[in-house]
Protein backbone atom coordinates (compact mmCIF):
# COMPACT_ATOMS: atom_id res chain seq x y z
CA UNK A 1 0.00 0.00 0.00
CA UNK A 2 1.46 3.46 -0.89
CA UNK A 3 2.53 5.88 1.74
CA UNK A 4 1.77 9.41 1.00
CA UNK A 5 3.45 11.75 2.69
CA UNK A 6 1.46 15.12 3.47
CA UNK A 7 2.19 19.11 2.96
CA UNK A 8 1.21 19.71 6.66
CA UNK A 9 -0.35 17.54 9.44
CA UNK A 10 -4.14 17.09 8.87
CA UNK A 11 -6.86 16.00 11.49
CA UNK A 12 -9.19 12.97 10.58
CA UNK A 13 -11.86 15.05 10.37
CA UNK A 14 -9.90 17.74 7.94
CA UNK A 15 -8.93 14.21 5.50
CA UNK A 16 -12.46 13.10 5.78
CA UNK A 17 -14.30 16.15 4.27
CA UNK A 18 -11.25 16.66 2.04
CA UNK A 19 -11.66 13.28 0.86
CA UNK A 20 -15.43 13.50 0.43
CA UNK A 21 -15.34 16.77 -1.50
CA UNK A 22 -12.65 14.89 -3.70
CA UNK A 23 -15.26 12.30 -4.44
CA UNK A 24 -17.60 14.90 -5.46
CA UNK A 25 -19.89 14.48 -2.54
CA UNK A 26 -20.91 18.12 -1.83
CA UNK A 27 -24.05 17.33 0.77
CA UNK A 28 -23.95 15.64 4.06
CA UNK A 29 -27.28 15.35 6.38
CA UNK A 30 -26.28 14.71 9.68
CA UNK A 31 -27.27 15.21 13.63
CA UNK A 32 -24.07 16.11 16.09
CA UNK A 33 -23.18 14.53 19.29
CA UNK A 34 -20.14 14.46 21.57
CA UNK A 35 -18.39 11.67 19.59
CA UNK A 36 -18.63 13.42 16.22
CA UNK A 37 -17.87 17.48 17.76
CA UNK A 38 -14.26 17.07 16.12
CA UNK A 39 -15.65 16.35 12.84
CA UNK A 40 -18.40 19.06 13.58
CA UNK A 41 -15.74 21.73 14.29
CA UNK A 42 -14.11 20.95 10.99
CA UNK A 43 -17.66 21.21 9.21
CA UNK A 44 -17.83 24.86 10.38
CA UNK A 45 -14.98 25.87 8.83
CA UNK A 46 -14.73 23.92 5.61
CA UNK A 47 -15.54 24.95 2.33
CA UNK A 48 -17.13 23.07 -0.29
CA UNK A 49 -19.24 20.79 1.43
CA UNK A 50 -23.07 21.74 2.18
CA UNK A 51 -23.81 20.16 5.55
CA UNK A 52 -28.02 19.74 6.04
CA UNK A 53 -29.33 19.11 9.83
CA UNK A 54 -31.61 17.22 10.91
CA UNK A 55 -33.39 17.05 13.88
CA UNK A 56 -33.46 13.17 14.75
CA UNK A 57 -30.57 10.43 13.66
CA UNK A 58 -33.45 8.09 11.85
CA UNK A 59 -34.64 11.46 10.20
CA UNK A 60 -30.96 12.14 8.38
CA UNK A 61 -30.81 8.77 7.02
CA UNK A 62 -34.21 9.12 5.40
CA UNK A 63 -33.12 12.58 4.26
CA UNK A 64 -30.16 11.09 2.70
CA UNK A 65 -31.72 8.14 0.92
CA UNK A 66 -34.47 10.78 -0.35
CA UNK A 67 -31.63 12.81 -2.40
CA UNK A 68 -30.27 9.64 -3.02
CA UNK A 69 -33.45 8.10 -4.85
CA UNK A 70 -34.36 11.31 -6.71
CA UNK A 71 -30.47 12.22 -8.04
CA UNK A 72 -28.77 9.33 -8.35
CA UNK A 73 -26.06 10.69 -5.87
CA UNK A 74 -24.87 8.94 -3.22
CA UNK A 75 -26.35 9.94 -0.21
CA UNK A 76 -24.08 11.09 2.87
CA UNK A 77 -25.10 11.12 6.36
CA UNK A 78 -23.55 11.63 10.04
CA UNK A 79 -24.47 10.06 13.25
CA UNK A 80 -23.11 10.37 17.02
CA UNK A 81 -21.89 7.09 19.08
CA UNK A 82 -24.51 4.62 20.82
CA UNK A 83 -27.84 6.45 20.62
CA UNK A 84 -27.02 8.33 17.41
CA UNK A 85 -26.01 5.27 15.95
CA UNK A 86 -28.07 3.02 17.06
CA UNK A 87 -31.59 5.93 15.75
CA UNK A 88 -30.13 5.52 12.69
CA UNK A 89 -30.56 1.74 12.07
CA UNK A 90 -34.00 2.11 10.87
CA UNK A 91 -32.45 4.44 8.17
CA UNK A 92 -29.40 1.83 7.40
CA UNK A 93 -32.44 -1.17 7.02
CA UNK A 94 -34.05 0.92 4.44
CA UNK A 95 -31.47 1.75 2.38
CA UNK A 96 -30.19 -2.04 2.29
CA UNK A 97 -33.88 -2.94 1.48
CA UNK A 98 -33.97 -0.65 -1.59
CA UNK A 99 -30.26 -0.54 -2.75
CA UNK A 100 -30.11 2.97 -1.79
CA UNK A 101 -26.34 4.22 -2.12
CA UNK A 102 -25.71 5.55 1.28
CA UNK A 103 -22.48 6.23 2.95
CA UNK A 104 -23.16 6.86 7.09
CA UNK A 105 -20.09 7.98 9.72
CA UNK A 106 -21.26 6.84 12.77
CA UNK A 107 -19.58 8.23 15.62
CA UNK A 108 -17.62 5.86 18.16
CA UNK A 109 -16.21 6.26 21.62
CA UNK A 110 -12.00 6.95 21.60
CA UNK A 111 -10.00 3.66 20.53
CA UNK A 112 -8.98 2.82 24.14
CA UNK A 113 -12.90 2.69 25.42
CA UNK A 114 -14.04 0.37 22.98
CA UNK A 115 -15.40 -3.10 24.18
CA UNK A 116 -15.51 -1.24 27.42
CA UNK A 117 -18.88 -0.46 27.80
CA UNK A 118 -17.44 3.45 27.88
CA UNK A 119 -20.52 5.65 28.08
CA UNK A 120 -22.54 6.27 24.69
CA UNK A 121 -20.43 2.97 23.15
CA UNK A 122 -22.43 0.83 20.69
CA UNK A 123 -20.95 -2.19 18.69
CA UNK A 124 -22.24 -0.60 15.30
CA UNK A 125 -20.16 -2.51 13.07
CA UNK A 126 -21.95 -5.69 14.69
CA UNK A 127 -25.34 -4.25 14.62
CA UNK A 128 -25.13 -3.04 11.52
CA UNK A 129 -23.53 -6.28 9.89
CA UNK A 130 -26.57 -7.58 8.16
CA UNK A 131 -28.32 -4.66 7.18
CA UNK A 132 -25.17 -2.56 5.30
CA UNK A 133 -22.60 -3.97 2.14
CA UNK A 134 -19.92 -3.52 3.97
CA UNK A 135 -18.58 -1.76 7.45
CA UNK A 136 -15.40 -0.09 8.35
CA UNK A 137 -13.93 0.81 11.73
CA UNK A 138 -11.79 2.82 11.10
CA UNK A 139 -8.29 2.19 13.43
CA UNK A 140 -5.24 5.15 12.10
CA UNK A 141 -6.02 8.43 10.99
CA UNK A 142 -3.88 7.69 8.05
CA UNK A 143 -6.45 4.62 6.57
CA UNK A 144 -9.11 7.88 6.34
CA UNK A 145 -9.03 8.75 2.45
CA UNK A 146 -8.07 4.85 1.40
CA UNK A 147 -11.68 3.71 3.45
CA UNK A 148 -13.78 6.41 2.58
CA UNK A 149 -12.63 5.83 -0.90
CA UNK A 150 -13.05 2.24 -0.67
CA UNK A 151 -16.31 2.96 0.51
CA UNK A 152 -18.25 5.24 -1.93
CA UNK A 153 -17.00 2.72 -4.58
CA UNK A 154 -18.60 -0.19 -2.52
CA UNK A 155 -21.92 1.97 -1.81
CA UNK A 156 -22.46 2.97 -5.67
CA UNK A 157 -21.34 -0.16 -7.63
CA UNK A 158 -23.39 -3.52 -8.28
CA UNK A 159 -26.36 -3.50 -6.74
CA UNK A 160 -26.21 0.05 -4.39
CA UNK A 161 -26.34 0.12 -0.87
CA UNK A 162 -25.49 1.54 2.66
CA UNK A 163 -21.44 1.09 3.85
CA UNK A 164 -21.51 2.29 7.47
CA UNK A 165 -17.75 3.46 8.36
CA UNK A 166 -17.46 3.41 12.14
CA UNK A 167 -15.39 6.69 13.25
CA UNK A 168 -13.47 6.62 16.55
CA UNK A 169 -13.77 10.10 18.58
CA UNK A 170 -9.82 9.86 18.80
CA UNK A 171 -9.20 9.31 14.99
CA UNK A 172 -10.98 11.69 13.70
CA UNK A 173 -9.03 14.08 16.04
CA UNK A 174 -5.52 13.20 15.97
CA UNK A 175 -3.53 14.94 13.37
CA UNK A 176 -1.45 12.72 10.48
CA UNK A 177 1.89 13.68 8.46
CA UNK A 178 0.95 10.83 6.04
CA UNK A 179 -2.18 8.90 4.64
CA UNK A 180 -2.00 5.09 2.44
CA UNK A 181 -3.22 6.02 -0.85
CA UNK A 182 -6.68 6.24 -2.02
CA UNK A 183 -6.28 4.01 -5.18
CA UNK A 184 -9.35 0.81 -4.87
CA UNK A 185 -7.30 -2.51 -4.81
CA UNK A 186 -10.72 -4.99 -3.73
CA UNK A 187 -10.08 -8.34 -4.81
CA UNK A 188 -12.95 -9.83 -3.02
CA UNK A 189 -15.71 -7.66 -4.47
CA UNK A 190 -15.75 -7.41 -7.73
CA UNK A 191 -19.31 -7.07 -9.11
CA UNK A 192 -20.63 -8.67 -12.71
CA UNK A 193 -21.27 -5.76 -15.01
CA UNK A 194 -21.42 -7.47 -18.32
CA UNK A 195 -23.74 -9.72 -19.36
CA UNK A 196 -23.51 -13.44 -20.77
CA UNK A 197 -24.45 -12.70 -24.41
CA UNK A 198 -25.14 -16.30 -24.83
CA UNK A 199 -28.27 -15.72 -22.09
CA UNK A 200 -28.95 -12.69 -23.94
CA UNK A 201 -29.70 -14.80 -27.06
CA UNK A 202 -31.54 -17.26 -25.78
CA UNK A 203 -34.23 -14.75 -24.12
CA UNK A 204 -34.40 -13.28 -27.90
CA UNK A 205 -34.96 -17.09 -28.78
CA UNK A 206 -37.80 -17.49 -26.11
CA UNK A 207 -39.15 -14.18 -27.11
CA UNK A 208 -39.49 -15.30 -30.63
CA UNK A 209 -42.00 -18.21 -29.83
CA UNK A 210 -43.63 -16.37 -27.12
CA UNK A 211 -47.19 -15.36 -27.91
CA UNK A 212 -47.79 -13.41 -24.67
CA UNK A 213 -44.89 -11.92 -23.15
CA UNK A 214 -44.41 -9.54 -20.30
CA UNK A 215 -42.02 -7.26 -19.14
CA UNK A 216 -41.50 -6.97 -15.42
CA UNK A 217 -39.62 -3.69 -14.50
CA UNK A 218 -38.07 -3.24 -10.73
CA UNK A 219 -36.24 -0.26 -9.41
CA UNK A 220 -33.06 -1.54 -10.71
CA UNK A 221 -33.81 -0.37 -14.53
CA UNK A 222 -34.22 3.08 -12.48
CA UNK A 223 -30.55 2.94 -10.99
CA UNK A 224 -29.00 1.84 -14.06
CA UNK A 225 -30.66 4.60 -15.87
CA UNK A 226 -32.05 1.99 -18.47
CA UNK A 227 -35.64 4.22 -18.66
CA UNK A 228 -34.96 4.61 -22.57
CA UNK A 229 -33.52 1.30 -23.08
CA UNK A 230 -36.08 -0.43 -21.41
CA UNK A 231 -39.26 1.57 -23.66
CA UNK A 232 -37.57 0.84 -27.04
CA UNK A 233 -36.90 -2.69 -26.19
CA UNK A 234 -40.96 -2.97 -25.45
CA UNK A 235 -41.99 -0.66 -28.51
CA UNK A 236 -39.61 -2.62 -30.73
CA UNK A 237 -40.89 -6.17 -29.40
CA UNK A 238 -44.63 -5.14 -28.67
CA UNK A 239 -44.07 -6.44 -25.14
CA UNK A 240 -46.77 -4.47 -22.67
CA UNK A 241 -45.05 -3.66 -19.08
CA UNK A 242 -45.19 -3.98 -15.92
CA UNK A 243 -43.88 -2.38 -12.90
CA UNK A 244 -43.21 -2.91 -9.10
CA UNK A 245 -43.15 -0.44 -6.90
CA UNK A 246 -39.88 1.24 -7.29
CA UNK A 247 -40.06 0.77 -11.03
CA UNK A 248 -42.90 3.40 -11.13
CA UNK A 249 -41.47 6.04 -14.14
CA UNK A 250 -39.67 3.69 -16.03
CA UNK A 251 -41.99 3.62 -18.21
CA UNK A 252 -45.13 6.62 -18.67
CA UNK A 253 -48.41 5.61 -16.81
CA UNK A 254 -49.58 7.19 -20.42
CA UNK A 255 -47.69 4.63 -22.82
CA UNK A 256 -50.04 2.38 -24.54
CA UNK A 257 -48.16 -0.51 -23.34
CA UNK A 258 -48.09 0.30 -19.80
CA UNK A 259 -50.54 -2.22 -17.89
CA UNK A 260 -49.71 -0.72 -14.01
CA UNK A 261 -47.78 -1.56 -10.96
CA UNK A 262 -47.99 -5.35 -10.37
CA UNK A 263 -49.00 -7.25 -7.03
CA UNK A 264 -50.84 -7.02 -4.10
CA UNK A 265 -52.07 -3.74 -4.69
CA UNK A 266 -51.41 -3.70 -8.52
CA UNK A 267 -53.90 -2.81 -11.65
CA UNK A 268 -56.16 -5.64 -12.66
CA UNK A 269 -54.52 -5.82 -16.14
CA UNK A 270 -50.92 -5.91 -14.54
CA UNK A 271 -52.08 -9.50 -12.70
CA UNK A 272 -54.00 -10.14 -15.09
CA UNK A 273 -50.98 -10.09 -17.92
CA UNK A 274 -48.77 -11.55 -15.55
CA UNK A 275 -51.27 -14.57 -14.75
CA UNK A 276 -51.51 -15.59 -18.56
CA UNK A 277 -48.00 -14.77 -19.93
CA UNK A 278 -45.61 -17.29 -21.46
CA UNK A 279 -42.96 -15.33 -20.99
CA UNK A 280 -41.59 -13.18 -18.80
CA UNK A 281 -38.52 -10.82 -18.59
CA UNK A 282 -37.81 -9.44 -15.48
CA UNK A 283 -35.70 -7.01 -15.39
CA UNK A 284 -34.11 -5.05 -11.83
CA UNK A 285 -37.03 -6.63 -9.93
CA UNK A 286 -36.35 -9.27 -6.98
CA UNK A 287 -39.63 -10.56 -7.08
CA UNK A 288 -41.01 -8.98 -3.80
CA UNK A 289 -43.62 -11.17 -1.97
CA UNK A 290 -45.72 -8.02 -2.57
CA UNK A 291 -45.73 -8.44 -6.15
CA UNK A 292 -45.75 -12.38 -6.09
CA UNK A 293 -47.83 -13.33 -3.42
CA UNK A 294 -47.62 -17.58 -3.24
CA UNK A 295 -44.23 -17.74 -5.50
CA UNK A 296 -45.91 -21.08 -6.46
CA UNK A 297 -48.67 -19.98 -8.35
CA UNK A 298 -47.01 -16.94 -9.20
CA UNK A 299 -46.47 -16.61 -13.34
CA UNK A 300 -47.30 -20.50 -13.71
CA UNK A 301 -47.75 -20.37 -17.39
CA UNK A 302 -44.57 -18.61 -17.91
CA UNK A 303 -41.20 -19.17 -18.84
CA UNK A 304 -38.93 -16.59 -16.71
CA UNK A 305 -35.85 -14.68 -17.75
CA UNK A 306 -34.56 -12.71 -14.97
CA UNK A 307 -32.10 -10.08 -15.38
CA UNK A 308 -30.34 -8.95 -12.32
CA UNK A 309 -26.71 -7.14 -11.06
CA UNK A 310 -27.36 -9.13 -7.65
CA UNK A 311 -26.67 -13.16 -8.54
CA UNK A 312 -28.37 -13.43 -4.91
CA UNK A 313 -31.51 -12.28 -6.39
CA UNK A 314 -31.90 -14.55 -9.28
CA UNK A 315 -33.59 -18.17 -8.35
CA UNK A 316 -34.64 -16.69 -4.73
CA UNK A 317 -38.07 -16.75 -5.08
CA UNK A 318 -39.00 -17.72 -8.14
CA UNK A 319 -37.50 -20.20 -10.42
CA UNK A 320 -35.75 -18.59 -13.42
CA UNK A 321 -35.49 -20.60 -17.01
CA UNK A 322 -32.86 -17.76 -18.11
CA UNK A 323 -30.59 -16.45 -15.61
CA UNK A 324 -28.65 -13.17 -16.62
CA UNK A 325 -25.86 -11.47 -14.27
CA UNK A 326 -25.56 -8.03 -14.92
CA UNK A 327 -26.03 -4.38 -15.16
CA UNK A 328 -30.00 -3.41 -16.44
CA UNK A 329 -28.54 -1.01 -18.94
CA UNK A 330 -25.84 -3.18 -20.52
CA UNK A 331 -28.51 -5.90 -20.75
CA UNK A 332 -30.90 -3.82 -22.38
CA UNK A 333 -28.44 -2.25 -25.05
CA UNK A 334 -26.81 -6.04 -25.57
CA UNK A 335 -31.18 -6.71 -26.63
CA UNK A 336 -31.12 -4.01 -29.01
CA UNK A 337 -28.04 -4.59 -30.19
CA UNK A 338 -29.00 -8.43 -31.41
CA UNK A 339 -30.29 -8.66 -34.90
CA UNK A 340 -34.55 -8.21 -34.21
CA UNK A 341 -36.08 -11.71 -34.26
CA UNK A 342 -39.95 -12.06 -35.62
CA UNK A 343 -42.64 -11.87 -33.21
CA UNK A 344 -46.38 -11.00 -33.41
CA UNK A 345 -48.39 -9.82 -29.91
CA UNK A 346 -50.82 -8.02 -32.12
CA UNK A 347 -53.73 -10.24 -30.56
CA UNK A 348 -52.11 -10.24 -26.92
CA UNK A 349 -51.52 -6.71 -27.00
CA UNK A 350 -55.27 -6.43 -28.33
CA UNK A 351 -56.20 -7.95 -25.32
CA UNK A 352 -54.31 -6.88 -22.59
CA UNK A 353 -55.56 -3.41 -23.75
CA UNK A 354 -59.07 -4.49 -23.39
CA UNK A 355 -58.54 -5.45 -19.44
CA UNK A 356 -57.05 -2.00 -19.10
CA UNK A 357 -59.93 -0.12 -20.43
CA UNK A 358 -62.15 -2.49 -19.10
CA UNK A 359 -62.04 -1.80 -14.77
CA UNK A 360 -63.59 1.39 -13.26
CA UNK A 361 -61.14 1.39 -10.31
CA UNK A 362 -63.53 3.40 -8.39
CA UNK A 363 -66.71 5.32 -8.26
CA UNK A 364 -66.14 8.84 -9.80
CA UNK A 365 -69.94 9.88 -9.36
CA UNK A 366 -69.28 9.66 -6.13
CA UNK A 367 -70.75 13.37 -4.18
CA UNK A 368 -67.56 12.87 -1.51
CA UNK A 369 -64.27 13.79 -2.29
CA UNK A 370 -62.23 10.43 -3.30
CA UNK A 371 -58.73 10.10 -2.20
CA UNK A 372 -57.87 8.59 -6.13
CA UNK A 373 -59.52 11.49 -7.45
CA UNK A 374 -57.36 13.96 -5.03
CA UNK A 375 -54.40 12.17 -6.71
CA UNK A 376 -55.14 12.32 -10.32
CA UNK A 377 -55.94 16.43 -10.00
CA UNK A 378 -52.38 16.32 -7.83
CA UNK A 379 -51.25 14.75 -11.01
CA UNK A 380 -52.97 17.12 -13.33
CA UNK A 381 -51.38 20.26 -11.74
CA UNK A 382 -48.36 19.40 -12.12
CA UNK A 383 -48.35 17.93 -15.07
CA UNK A 384 -46.89 14.53 -14.35
CA UNK A 385 -43.43 16.01 -13.82
CA UNK A 386 -43.36 16.33 -9.95
CA UNK A 387 -40.66 14.32 -7.61
CA UNK A 388 -43.45 12.34 -5.34
CA UNK A 389 -42.90 11.83 -1.86
CA UNK A 390 -45.12 9.36 0.12
CA UNK A 391 -44.92 8.13 3.75
CA UNK A 392 -46.38 4.13 3.86
CA UNK A 393 -49.75 3.27 3.86
CA UNK A 394 -52.74 3.46 2.14
CA UNK A 395 -51.96 6.76 0.32
CA UNK A 396 -48.59 4.96 -0.64
CA UNK A 397 -50.88 2.88 -2.86
CA UNK A 398 -53.19 5.11 -4.14
CA UNK A 399 -49.95 7.98 -5.19
CA UNK A 400 -48.34 4.50 -6.92
CA UNK A 401 -51.47 4.04 -8.41
CA UNK A 402 -53.01 7.42 -9.74
CA UNK A 403 -50.36 9.67 -10.10
CA UNK A 404 -49.35 10.18 -13.98
CA UNK A 405 -45.50 9.20 -13.48
CA UNK A 406 -43.71 10.15 -16.78
CA UNK A 407 -39.89 9.09 -15.77
CA UNK A 408 -38.18 6.80 -13.41
CA UNK A 409 -36.65 8.89 -9.93
CA UNK A 410 -40.17 10.51 -9.25
CA UNK A 411 -41.41 8.16 -6.94
CA UNK A 412 -39.60 8.51 -3.85
CA UNK A 413 -40.99 5.71 -1.44
CA UNK A 414 -39.97 3.52 0.88
CA UNK A 415 -40.84 0.30 -0.32
CA UNK A 416 -39.22 -3.04 0.95
CA UNK A 417 -39.23 -1.64 4.48
CA UNK A 418 -42.48 0.30 4.08
CA UNK A 419 -40.54 2.57 6.88
CA UNK A 420 -43.52 4.91 8.35
CA UNK A 421 -41.95 8.24 9.18
CA UNK A 422 -40.47 8.53 5.77
CA UNK A 423 -41.87 10.66 3.92
CA UNK A 424 -41.30 14.00 5.74
CA UNK A 425 -37.65 13.42 6.02
CA UNK A 426 -37.20 12.25 2.88
CA UNK A 427 -38.82 15.12 1.30
CA UNK A 428 -36.44 17.64 2.94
Amino acid sequence: MEKIILDSPKSGSELVLETLRDLGIDTIFGYPGGAVLPLYDAIYNFKGIRHILGRHEQGCLHEAEGYAKSTGKLGVAVVTSGPGATNAITGIADAMSDSVPLLVFTGQVARAGIGKDAFQEADIVGITMPITKYNYQVRETADIPRIITEAVHIATTGRPGPVVIDLPKDVSALETDFVYSSEIDLPSYQPTLEPNEMQIKKILKQLSKAKKPVLLAGGGISYAEAAAELNEFAERYQIPVVTSLLGQGTIATSHPLFLGMGGMHGSFAANIAMTEADFMISIGCRFDDRLTGNPKTFAKNAKVAHIDIDPAEIGKIISVDIPVVGDAKKALELLLSEPTVHNNTEKWIEKVTQDKNRVRSYDKKERVVQPQAVIERVGELTKGDAIVVTDVGQHQMWTAQYYPYQNERQLVTSGGLGTMGFGVPAAI
